[in-house]
């Protein structure tokens, strides 16, 4: 399609591996054709009403949990989900923050695929994320929870809430300052939000909002995420 001149938009993972997301971004290019990667979190209206309020991202806790699915066991854990959060955490602490370290750990449970999965990733700014991912539990977790200079936000997909918690400094006693911001959301739905701004950008001939470059970094995290676990797994008699 793309090298057809076809404007094309993509599920995640951009693609399998990092050499055809070189490919597919290359030909987009040699053809003019737009190539939007399929990030559905960023349309959550959740983050759609938090990411205006984020300034500098310090650490992050974040998990994303569901019972064990029937589709998708042809694939991992990390690249089927955790991939939302990688790309939603570069994504908020900034596309130009190359990655530091990442360590991981991950494990077959009910599949021969890694079924739950924990990766705590460290930007060169100091900036830490620990994500942890999973397909067999007993309830869906979707939530998001990070520290920024002077404020702690709370972000869960799954009831679209963000909030702010804040402290003001000229209060008389910590205690009374403490102001906890429940965020306005604008409640489309995800799906259609993507859609509607991939074809927008098709109209206007400006970027798509989660590009082919924005796919291929989380990809690369991905593929970082998966070394590590397969390092770990040689440690655990797991392979």
């Amino acid at each position: 399609f793309l090298a057809a001149g076809v404007h094309t938009l993509v599920e995640k993972p951009i693609a399998l591996t990092l050499d055809e997301a070189d490919r597919m971004i290359a030909a987009a290019k040699a053809s003019g054709a737009k190539l939007m990667t399929g990030q559905l979190e960023r349309f959550n209206p959740a983050m759609v009403a938090l990411r205006p309020r984020v300034t500098n991202p310090l650490y992050f806790e974040i998990h994303r949990v569901s019972p064990f699915p029937n589709r998708s066991l042809d694939v991992d854990v990390v690249l089927d989900v955790m991939i939302h959060d990688l790309d939603a955490v570069q994504w908020l602490v900034g596309a130009d923050v190359a990655v530091a370290d990442i360590r991981a750990v991950g494990i077959p449970v009910v599949s021969d695929k890694v079924d739950a999965a924990n990766a705590r990733i460290e930007f060169e700014n100091g900036a830490v994320a620990n994500i942890t991912a999973s397909r067999i539990g007993t309830e869906k977790i979707r939530k998001t929870r990070f520290y920024q200079t002077n404020s702690y936000a709370v972000l869960d997909y799954g009831t679209k809430f963000a909030s702010l918690t804040s402290l003001n400094p000229d209060a008389a006693h910590p205690l009374l300052g403490i102001s906890i911001d429940r965020l306005a959301i604008n409640d489309v739905e995800p799906l259609r939000a993507e859609i509607t701004a991939f074809l927008d950008s098709i109209e206007n001939g400006t970027e798509p909002p989660v590009t082919g470059e924005d796919g291929r970094r989380a990809l690369a995290l991905a593929v970082g995420v998966l070394e590590k676990i397969e390092s770990h797994a040689s440690r655990l008699s797991l392979k």
